[in-house]
């Protein structure tokens, strides 16, 4: 049977040891503190929020049906879809890319740990509980979680890294036109 699409460079699809490691440490993660939250922070009677850096940094109960900075917000199945599809395409995506670095297996781990992260709320209970509460005064940032951080500092970092290396592509195309 042909895969509807190409195979990496080593000629078979194999899932990276770091990849996993990294992804079920933020996994783990982010399950844990979303726990502590919801049994210290969620249940009626208990206090909704402890400062942690005066009013800057504060940990509190929210809930998001939606995506990221509460967008979308009945988007729950859609947004289930989407991980369901998006999972195992990380799980094997570092495969395809070149850079060897032990970074890279980090980076695909961080954006599946991230993105199981908040499907396993989602399924569970058909919404992901955010608790990190930035700011100053009534200036908020959105509240967010291990797992959301773990996705946006990983998709920072390779936009970083995609913008700073050369194109290969371009690369080859300079090099044939000079040799014209």
């Amino acid at each position: 049977m042909r895969l509807p699409f190409p195979l990496p460079p080593s000629g078979r699809l194999r899932v990276s040891p770091g990849v996993v490691a990294s992804a079920v440490i933020v996994l783990a993660s982010d399950q844990l503190t979303k726990s502590w939250i919801t049994q210290n922070l969620g249940q009626p009677g208990q206090a909704h929020s402890v400062q942690i850096l005066g009013d800057i940094v504060r940990l509190s109960y929210t809930t998001n049906s939606g995506a990221a900075f509460g967008m979308f917000p009945a988007g729950t199945v859609f947004f289930t879809c989407i991980a369901l599809i998006a999972a195992p395409v990380l799980l094997f995506a570092r495969d395809y890319v070149r850079q060897r670095a032990w970074w890279m297996s980090l980076i695909f781990g961080m954006l599946l740990g991230g993105t199981l992260g908040n499907l396993v709320d989602r399924l569970r209970q058909g919404r992901v509980v955010d608790f990190v509460d930035v700011g100053v005064g009534d200036i908020r940032w959105w509240s967010f979680n291990v797992a959301d951080s773990s996705f946006v500092v990983a998709v920072i970092i390779l936009a970083i890294y995609l913008s700073v290396t050369p194109d290969e592509t371009s690369k080859a195309n300079d090099d044939r036109a000079s040799v014209t």
